[in-house]
């Protein structure tokens, strides 16, 4: 399985399909399918039957998966790609535009 450069928490900002330049964080990655659930982005309708949990049923609003293709990470405001780069013996992510180390 391929090492996946965007991971939960970080921000990011959509490059492509319906939600083009909004930004979110990101809540959820799914390494088998290379998507991600981000805050606020690909948002979908649910139809729901009560239940114990949501008594009243309805209608709910949650975000939906995008690929992890269609977006970008931010850092300091401006979308860049990111690396990888050994700091002494250990593996840390660096952002290609500025080669500031993320973490």
């Amino acid at each position: 399985m391929a090492m996946l450069k965007i991971k939960k928490g970080d921000t990011v900002k959509v490059i492509a399909g319906r939600d083009k330049d909004k930004e979110g964080k990101v809540i959820a990655v799914n390494r088998k399918n290379n998507t991600l659930l981000v805050e606020g982005i690909n948002m979908i309708t649910k139809h729901t039957k009560p239940s114990m949990q949501n008594q009243q049923g309805g209608i709910v609003h949650q975000e939906g998966p995008i690929h992890i293709s269609n977006v970008m990470y931010l850092h300091k405001g401006q979308p860049t790609r990111i690396g990888f780069k050994f700091d002494g013996d250990k593996k840390v992510r660096f952002a290609k535009s500025t080669g500031d180390i993320i973490d």
